[in-house]
């Protein structure tokens, strides 16, 4: 049984005070990625036309334990599927405790919120998405020249 007390999702587009906590966030959690790429995005969903990107944060005692996304295409081949979750981060402190189901929830009411259907993810991990009823759906292909497994799951 998992504690979701004093757990608060924070929309970057509701809330843009945390625009500049957000990009740092980002920057911090995903090292690898250009830290450019999150600053971009994370300025034009603001002011965006349509409902993509979202960009969250999860927050739990005040302090930012998480953050995901929610995109029209995670740098993948299979640009005929979207929306797309991605850069789903717990701190490793806090893993363990399901809070990234937090962030999924979130990102499937807002993905059916939108009018989709569906809401995809691509990752190199195998297991712990299938417990949050993601489906495999087959592999996708990064610019990098690496591939990652796709996964689907169809909103209620």
């Amino acid at each position: 049984m998992y504690c979701f007390e004093k757990m608060k999702i924070i929309s970057i587009r509701e809330n843009i005070q945390y625009k500049d906590t957000a990009i740092k966030y980002l920057q911090q959690s995903w090292k690898s990625v250009w830290p450019v790429i999150y600053e971009d995005c994370i300025n034009h969903c603001i002011d965006a036309r349509s409902d993509l990107p979202q960009w969250y944060l999860l927050e739990k005692e005040n302090e930012i334990i998480g953050c995901a996304g929610l995109i029209t295409n995670d740098f993948i081949s299979r640009g005929d599927l979207y929306p797309w979750v991605c850069a789903v981060f717990i701190d490793p402190k806090h893993r363990g405790n399901a809070y990234g189901s937090l962030l999924l929830d979130k990102a499937k009411k807002d993905t059916k919120s939108f009018g989709f259907e569906y809401l995809y993810l691509c990752t190199e991990h195998n297991g712990y998405y299938e417990k949050y009823g993601f489906e495999y759906v087959g592999q996708g292909y990064h610019p990098w020249e690496e591939e990652s497994r796709v996964y689907q799951i169809k909103l209620e």
